[in-house]
C-alpha cells in the first residue's frame, strides 16, 4: 500500500482528497497535517468522512513526514509550497504539489505572484493528458483549475497550430475561492448574481499561455477572464477559438476524438456539457461547434473544480507516478444532479 500524507488537509482541497483517498484501492492514509487544529479529529472540519476516518490533525516535521510517507500531497496556498517541497525531497518520498509554486518558469511565478522563489528547480507541469511524462517524476505540480479547463478545451487545436487568437470565458463556483469567506462568497453578495473579476489580469492565465505556446509558440493572443457564479462546484469554460482557416464541425470532431484518444477523463457528450455531469468526478466534458463564417471554433468543457481541477487531478498524477493505471480510485460517476 501506498502510504500518502496531506500538508494542510482541512481546506476544501485537502477534504476532497481524503474523500477519494479514503475508498483508494492502492493508498493508505497516513497523516493529514493542520497547525491550527493539531490534536483535533480530522472529521471534526470534514464531517462528511465521519465513519470512514479516525484520523487526528498532526503537525509533524519534515523529517516525520519523509519517513512515514511514500506520497505527500501539499495542499497549501501559493508561496508555502515551496517551504515544503526542498526538504520533503531530499529522501524517496514523492510530491505532487497543489499550490502555484512550481506551475511556472521562476522568473514568470516570481513576476506574476510578486514572490521571491526560496526553491528555484524545474517541475512537470502534471496535466496528464498532455504530460504523461509525469509517470518519470518523483515531484510534479499540480494544474491551476482555471488551466485546466481552458487548456483541455483548447489543446487540440492549438497542437494543430490551428489557432489565431483565442478567448476564454470561464464561471466557477465559490469553492474556487477556498475555504475562508470572502466578499465575492457572501451569501447576499453572489446569490442570483454573477461577480466577473480579474478581467484581464488573472494570475491563471499565465499557465494556459505556457501550456498552449507549448504548442504553438506564435500562439500569444490569448485572453482569459474568470467570473464567481451562485454555484459550489464546477467550472464552465466557454472558449472562442477563432482559427487560421474556416473549419467545420466535423473537421474539429475528427481533431479533437484524435487528440484525446486513449484519454480516459476526456469525454464528449451529445450537447452542451453539464456542471451537474461532473460534479464530484474526475471527468473533463467537452463539446464544440464550428462558426465558418468567422473562422471560429466554440468550444465548451465542464469540469469539476475540486476534482479533475485540483484533487482528483493530484491523485491522477500520483498514479501514474506508482505505475498505477490513471483511472484507479478515480473512476467515479458523477454526483447528479
Amino acid at each position: 500500500m501506498i502510504k500518502a500524507g496531506i500538508i494542510g488537509a482541512s481546506g476544501y482541497t485537502g477534504g476532497e482528497l481524503l474523500r477519494l483517498l479514503v475508498n483508494h484501492p492502492s493508498v493508505k492514509l497516513e497523516l493529514a497535517t493542520s497547525r491550527s487544529l493539531e490534536g483535533k479529529p480530522v472529521t471534526s472540519t470534514h464531517r462528511h468522512l465521519e465513519g470512514f476516518l479516525d484520523l487526528k490533525y498532526e503537525n509533524p516535521d519534515s523529517e516525520d513526514i519523509r519517513e512515514r510517507c511514500d506520497v505527500v500531497f501539499l495542499a497549501v496556498p501559493h508561496g508555502t509550497g515551496m517551504n515544503y517541497v526542498p526538504e520533503l525531497l531530499d529522501g524517496n518520498t514523492k510530491v505532487v504539489d497543489l499550490s502555484a509554486d512550481y506551475r511556472l518558469e521562476t522568473s514568470e511565478f516570481e513576476k506574476i505572484y510578486g514572490i521571491k522563489h526560496k526553491d528555484p528547480r524545474n517541475a512537470v507541469y502534471g496535466l496528464v493528458e498532455l504530460h504523461p511524462e509525469v509517470a518519470e517524476e518523483n515531484f510534479v505540480a499540480n494544474p491551476g483549475c482555471f488551466p485546466t479547463g481552458a487548456t483541455l478545451a483548447a489543446a487540440p487545436l492549438a497542437a494543430a497550430g490551428l489557432i489565431d487568437i483565442a478567448v476564454f470565458d470561464s464561471k466557477t463556483g465559490i469553492s474556487g475561492a477556498g475555504i475562508s469567506p470572502t466578499q465575492n462568497s457572501h451569501y447576499p453578495n453572489l446569490a442570483e448574481n454573477i461577480i466577473p473579476y480579474k478581467l484581464t489580469a488573472h494570475r491563471h492565465r499565465a499557465e494556459i499561455v505556457q501550456e498552449l505556446t507549448g504548442f504553438d509558440e506564435d500562439l500569444r493572443n490569448i485572453n482569459f477572464t474568470p467570473h464567481v457564479i451562485p454555484s459550489i462546484r464546477g467550472i464552465f469554460t466557454t472558449a472562442h477559438l477563432f482559427t487560421k482557416e474556416p473549419l467545420s464541425t466535423d473537421e474539429v470532431k475528427t481533431i479533437y476524438e484524435e487528440f484525446y484518444r486513449d484519454k480516459p477523463f476526456i469525454r464528449f457528450p451529445s450537447g452542451v456539457p453539464s456542471l451537474t455531469a461532473v460534479r464530484g468526478s474526475n471527468f473533463c466534458d467537452i463539446s464544440f461547434e464550428a462558426d465558418k463564417e468567422n473562422n471560429r471554433v466554440v468550444v465548451l468543457s465542464a469540469i469539476d473544480n475540486l476534482v479533475k481541477g485540483a484533487s482528483g487531478q493530484a491523485i491522477q498524477n500520483m498514479n501514474l507516478m506508482f505505475g498505477l493505471d490513471e483511472t484507479c480510485g478515480l473512476w467515479l460517476p458523477a454526483a447528479a444532479p
